[in-house]
């Protein structure tokens, strides 16, 4: 409007620098304001002053000590070759941004994937799901690969407008400019986060704690970890620990013992307090691995009982903690310890029960001598075994052990029926509907009158539509009343829109058919669901 049109042009310039959706138009309209407009117009002073000085170096390479030669005398004054010159610095000027535009609409192409699932840029108190917490995720994996700095931070600071509730992308951003040396703007992001958007969740503070560790600010450090002691979260077990270990890092092992102390004495004044059997079992073992005294070690643990109730995690810790020590273990002491828990009037849940249980054997088959095993193994199966079938054992295999929770779970429900199995195998349970030999019999059915087909018409809801083909779902036939009349699919069809295996995912089982006044069901005869039982959590 104003007619400025070397600044026009320098905003399309930038424009065309970054990936946008209108890539395509701002450059269109750039090439429309290039023909119309002279070089002269478009260029501001510095790039004009740039050029100015570009043709005098050009021009002195043709003089030689003040004489001009004739060839140049000749041509200066023909405007023909004047003419030509601005054309091709115009089409130069033109040909450098459209560089800049192809270069953005490839690095476009990469980042539109990122881009659509970007979901919610803005800032929003409800929480983002899943899907878009892992985008983010990835896109600043792909844009710190790609090594541009600049790009990086503007990502970093985009991200954090939409997840500025969550202390992982601040820790992320302080650690990324950590490792690239930007420490100004490492400290930036920490304030911010510590100070205005994260202030009240306990892991920023934790991390700020061990990020002015690393860097000697030994007091800023203290102070974050006496803020979460006083005011975040009062009495939070891994503060405490976090901040032992830093004051056992510094040779202040008095601290870090009266950090202990402290807060088992302000934990002792509440009532049923689940931190304070932990803070025992923690205690004890701080004091054994620091200083080697495993009579003071002992004498924490066994004062805390008269303390704290029995639980399977204080349990657990203290067979964890006998296994650390030297000979002799105290085994009768810690076997009187587990009858109590698991007996059958105690407070405790029958899983947990069962755990420790097992967690306990376990402990006997390294530790303990045949006579105690024995002991053990009886009450085990005294106690247990019988309280469900031979189906449902859980065998412990060796590799289990090693595995994580997650795989186990996965192991429990490897036996599930695969649908390529056949329909009397995947439900041994299930009787069969029809007759022996119903394949190889002749399909006959009786005629019918058309009042007759008209009302088996549709025989079916329109949810057993799709029944035929889910052959898995055969076998549930057996739970009604009346016979259905069979399809003309067979059932193997089914078999081939599955693949060999289904990932270890449960879901509610969905019912397929609504009871009409031709097919009723009958509850009792309902398959149960078998629930699935967890394997044992290792004890370590």
């Amino acid at each position: 409007m104003h007619q400025e049109w070397s600044r026009l042009a320098v905003i399309y310039t930038r424009i065309l620098e970054n990936p946008n959706q209108q890539l395509d138009r701002y450059f269109n309209s750039f090439k429309e304001l290039a023909g119309s407009r002279p070089l002269s117009e478009l260029t501001t002073a510095e790039e004009a002053a740039a050029n100015a000085s570009a043709v005098v170096s050009e021009g002195d390479r043709q003089v030689d000590e003040g004489e001009v030669h004739p060839d140049v005398a000749e041509q200066t004054p023909k405007p023909v070759t004047v003419g030509s010159t601005e054309a091709e610095e115009l089409g130069k000027y033109v040909a450098i941004r459209e560089e800049l535009y192809k270069k953005a609409k490839e690095f476009d192409s990469k980042i539109l994937g990122f881009e659509t699932a970007i979901r919610r840029p803005y800032f929003h108190v409800r929480p983002l799901n899943i899907v878009e917490l892992e985008n983010w995720h990835n896109y600043l994996d792909f844009i710190e690969r790609e090594g541009d700095f600049n790009k990086v931070v503007k990502l970093y600071e985009r991200c954090l407008v939409a997840c500025a509730n969550y202390p992982e992308y601040w820790i992320r951003y302080v650690l990324c400019m950590e490792a690239s040396g930007s420490m100004d703007l490492a400290d930036n992001a920490l304030a911010r986060a510590t100070q205005v958007f994260v202030k009240r969740q306990p892991e920023i503070h934790l991390y700020a704690a061990r990020f002015k560790e690393q860097n000697g600010d030994i007091s800023g450090a203290r102070a974050a970890y006496h803020l979460v002691h006083s005011e975040i979260s009062p009495g939070l077990l891994e503060a405490i620990i976090k901040h032992a270990n830093m004051e056992c890092r510094l040779g202040k092992l008095e601290d870090a013992f009266s950090l202990y102390e402290q807060a088992i004495a302000i934990e002792k004044g509440k009532e049923h307090s689940q931190t304070l059997p932990m803070l025992y079992a923690q205690y004890s073992r701080f004091i054994y691995l620091v200083s080697g005294n495993t009579e003071k070690a002992r004498e924490i643990l066994t004062g805390a009982l008269d303390q704290v109730q029995l639980s399977k995690p204080f349990l657990e810790a203290l067979i964890h903690f006998e296994t650390i020590l030297p000979p002799p273990r105290q085994i009768d002491y810690l076997e009187s310890l587990v009858d109590k828990f698991i007996a059958p009037n105690s407070d405790g849940s029958a899983a947990d029960r069962e755990d420790l249980s097992s967690i306990f054997l376990e402990f006997l088959s390294l530790f303990g001598d045949v006579q105690s095993i024995k002991r053990a193994e009886d009450r085990h199966a005294k106690l247990f075994l019988p309280h469900r079938p031979m189906s449902e054992l859980r065998k412990r295999h060796a590799e289990d052990f090693l595995s994580s929770d997650k795989t186990k779970l996965a192991k429990s429900y490897s036996g599930a029926p695969s649908p390529g199995q056949s329909l009397m195998g995947a439900y041994p349970n299930a009787q069969n509907q029809w007759p022996a030999g119903y394949a190889a019999q002749p399909q006959t059915w009786p005629p019918t009158t058309q009042a007759q087909a008209q009302v088996q018409a549709q025989p079916w809801t329109p949810g057993y539509s799709q029944q035929a083909a889910y052959g898995a779902y055969g076998s549930y036939g057996s739970n009604y009343a009346t016979q259905q009349v069979p399809t003309s699919v067979p059932q193997s069809a089914g078999y081939g829109a599955y693949p060999t295996t289904y990932p270890v995912q449960t879901f509610p089982q969905q019912s397929y058919a609504q009871p009409t006044a031709t097919t009723t069901l009958n509850p009792a005869q309902q398959p149960a669901a078998t629930v699935p039982q967890s394997y044992y959590g290792p004890y370590y």
